[in-house]
């Protein structure tokens, strides 16, 4: 329903060409499209080595972060999207957004405060299957709290894709998958 204000939260590896890429893409398909650097113009090679920063910085202050760059356009009820580590942080600020349009998850996943509850908030999963960070186990009891927050949850599998496979930068890379990510996440933003 018209372009939507999308606030996307790029993964451990930082604010790379490839989450460029994916904003651009979103803008080309008319939404407002807003990238926050959480790592402060750091980016990096491994997992390891974002992951090592991201615990230097703090998962405390990687949220506050995260929650002032959306802060300004809350009232514009945002749509809150992220890759892996992105994916988590988007998680957390759309179940404390009342305003929130949607929740557009790659890779990634978080943990659900007890007392979360949302008014049907439209979610949306994309996952590699198996993903070495999202077990199924983990993921069938996150679909089912997800419910029971009120979200409305879709989660589309990729079978044989690696973690972050809409990266093209990395060997996680399924082009194939990555199309089909592109195609239903489009479709799913023009529903909101």
């Amino acid at each position: 329903m018209g372009p939507m204000n999308i606030m996307l939260f790029h993964s451990t590896y930082g604010l790379t060409p490839a989450v460029h890429a994916a904003a651009a893409r979103l803008k080309d398909a008319g939404h407002e499209v807003r990238v926050p650097d959480l790592f402060e113009g750091h980016t990096f090679d491994t997992v390891e080595e974002g992951m090592a920063y991201k615990d230097e910085v703090g998962k405390d202050e990687l949220l506050k972060r995260a929650v002032l760059a959306a802060a300004p356009y809350s009232d514009q009820g945002l749509v809150y999207a992220g890759f892996s580590l992105g994916a988590a942080t988007a998680q957390t600020l759309a179940l404390g957004d009342a305003k929130a349009r949607g929740l557009l998850l790659f890779h990634g996943t978080s943990d659900i405060a007890e007392n979360a509850t949302v008014d049907e908030l439209p979610v949306q999963l994309h996952v590699a299957d198996p993903d070495p960070f999202e077990s199924h186990d983990w993921l069938n009891s996150w679909y089912l709290q997800m419910q029971r927050t009120g979200a409305d949850v879709e989660i589309y599998r990729y079978p044989g894709a690696g973690h972050l496979f809409t990266d093209p930068d990395l060997h996680d890379y399924d082009q194939a998958a990555a199309e089909q990510t592109w195609k239903v996440a489009l479709g799913f933003l023009a529903t909101l």
